[in-house]
């Protein structure tokens, strides 16, 4: 009968083996889809703390286009202003500077007239008083 208790034993360890192994097999399932699980959170966790944080420098990027954009406003409308008080300043420097060329070379045109007595007797004595004399 030893043969019969030792197949029953045999048995017995093989369907305790079988069955251990069972647990195993489904324990490494769970493991498993648990990882898995434990990865699409973390990947799905990254997904939106890249989009976060891609979404915060998207709206620093617009503020800081901003800023530039109205500090270039501002540059722009400083400059125009400081071209046009230039503008007036040398228009008037040139106005001065073209009105004593003008009448320095009608200082110069008179005297030209009077020294070869083309000037008229009223010319002579506006500008030369002093050295004209009237035959009446």
């Amino acid at each position: 009968m030893a043969s019969h208790e030792q197949s029953y034993k045999a048995g017995r360890a093989e369907g305790r083996a079988h069955e251990k192994g069972e647990q195993m097999k489904e324990s490494m399932k769970e493991k498993a889809e648990a990882a898995k699980q434990k990865t699409m959170e973390t990947a799905e966790a990254a997904k939106q703390k890249t989009m976060e944080t891609a979404e915060a420098a998207k709206q620093k990027t617009r503020g800081a286009a901003e800023t530039t954009n109205d500090k270039t406003k501002q540059t722009a409308g400083a400059a125009r202003g400081k071209a046009e008080e230039t503008k007036e300043t040398s228009g008037g420097i040139l106005q001065q500077a073209g009105e004593k060329v003008r009448n320095a070379a009608q200082g110069a045109t008179d005297a030209v007239k009077h020294t070869f007595g083309m000037a008229d007797a009223d010319e002579d004595e506006h500008n030369y008083p002093a050295t004209v004399t009237r035959k009446d």
